[in-house]
C-alpha cells in the first residue's frame, strides 16, 4: 500500500511521534519524540506529528497547539501538517466494516470483567447488534511472532496473550487498537515508541493481519520514570518542558538515551544535526536512569 509522500524525501520511510493531547509535553515526551525523529531522519525518511485525539473526553484542544510549539522550540519540525486521528474516522469505519465478519457484539460491562484477564467469551455467539454494545474481534490460537529492533523477537498466541478484544466502543468511538493499527500500517514504515506500549503491538498486528495490511517495523524504547518507577505523565504531575531552555533539554534527553552528547552548549539546530548524525539505536540503555528534576538544572 502506498504511504503518504513528501516532495524531497524517501517516500517509503516515514516515522511518527503520536502524543495524546491531554497536557503539555514533558521530558519523557521529548525523549520519545527525539528518538523517533533521529531514527527516521538518519534513515533519510520523513517525520510526522500525529495527534491521537480519538477520545473527545480526554482531548485538551489547547494542548494540541502547545505540543506543536514545544516541538518546534526544540528543533523537531514535522515534514507535513500535523495529523489528527479525529480526521480519519471514515478510515476506521471502513476497517470496522471489513472486520465485522470476524467480530461479535458485546454487552459486557467493565465491572463484569474487571477481575478477568482474558475475555471469557460470554457474548461470542451474539450476531445481532443491539443498543449499548461494543464490537470485539475474535482471536485464534495460532502462534505468531514479530521483531522489535531493541527487544528482539516476540512470540505470542492471541488467545493466550490478549484474548478477544474491543475494536469499537459502546459509545460509538473507535478504540486505540483499531485506530493505531490502521494508521501505523497505512501511513508509516517505522514505529519507535515507549515500551509501555509494547504489549499493544501484538493486538495491533492481529488487526493489520485481518485487514490485509503490511506492518511497519517496530522499536520500543524504555520510558522515563521517577525513582520509584512511576511513569512521568500528566497524572503524576510531570513538569512541562521549559521552552526557554531547549538546548539544555535536548542534551539531557540525549543523555537519557545513552547517546553520549558533547558537553559544549550548541544552538538547537546544531544539537539536532548532531543527534541525527550520531544517532545509535543500539546505544539506548535497557532502562533509563530515573528522572530527578534537580539533576537537570
Amino acid at each position: 500500500m502506498r504511504r503518504d509522500s513528501g516532495a524531497d524525501q524517501d517516500l517509503d520511510l516515514v516515522g511518527r511521534f503520536a502524543p495524546s493531547p491531554t497536557g503539555p509535553l514533558h521530558m519523557g515526551s521529548l525523549i520519545t519524540a527525539l528518538a523517533s525523529y533521529c531514527d527516521i531522519k538518519q534513515r533519510g525518511g520523513r517525520w510526522i506529528l500525529r495527534i491521537d485525539d480519538i477520545d473527545p473526553l480526554r482531548t485538551d484542544h489547547r494542548a494540541i497547539a502547545n505540543i506543536t510549539r514545544t516541538l518546534h522550540a526544540h528543533g523537531l519540525i514535522p515534514d507535513a501538517v500535523p495529523r489528527q486521528q479525529s480526521s480519519f474516522v471514515t478510515r476506521y469505519e471502513r476497517a470496522l466494516q471489513q472486520l465485522l465478519g470476524l467480530s461479535f457484539y458485546c454487552r459486557c460491562s467493565r465491572n463484569e470483567l474487571k477481575d478477568i484477564k482474558l475475555y471469557p467469551g460470554y457474548c461470542r455467539a451474539k450476531k445481532e447488534k443491539s443498543s449499548n454494545c461494543a464490537v470485539r474481534i475474535r482471536v485464534d490460537n495460532r502462534r505468531r511472532s514479530f521483531a522489535d529492533a531493541l527487544k528482539g523477537d516476540h512470540d505470542y498466541v492471541p488467545s493466550d496473550e490478549f484474548g478477544d478484544f474491543v475494536i469499537w466502543r459502546k459509545d460509538d468511538l473507535v478504540t486505540y487498537h483499531l485506530a493505531t493499527a490502521c494508521d501505523d500500517a497505512m501511513d508509516y514504515s517505522h514505529i519507535l515508541r515507549g515500551d509501555d506500549l509494547f504489549e499493544m503491538t501484538a493486538p495491533q498486528l492481529f488487526i493489520m493481519e485481518k485487514l490485509g495490511l503490511s506492518p511497519p517495523e517496530y522499536a520500543h524504547i524504555p520510558i522515563l520514570t521517577y525513582a520509584d518507577g512511576t511513569k512521568l505523565s500528566k497524572q503524576t504531575r510531570a513538569p512541562a518542558l521549559d521552552t526557554a531552555t531547549p538546548e539544555v533539554n535536548i542534551r539531557h534527553a540525549l543523555e537519557f538515551l545513552g547517546q553520549n552528547p558533547p558537553t559544549n552548549l550548541m544552538s538547537v539546530n546544531e544539537w539536532i544535526d548532531w543527534a541525527v548524525r550520531q544517532w545509535r539505536l543500539e546505544a539506548v540503555p535497557p532502562q533509563l536512569k530515573p528522572y530527578i528534576a534537580s539533576d537537570l538544572a
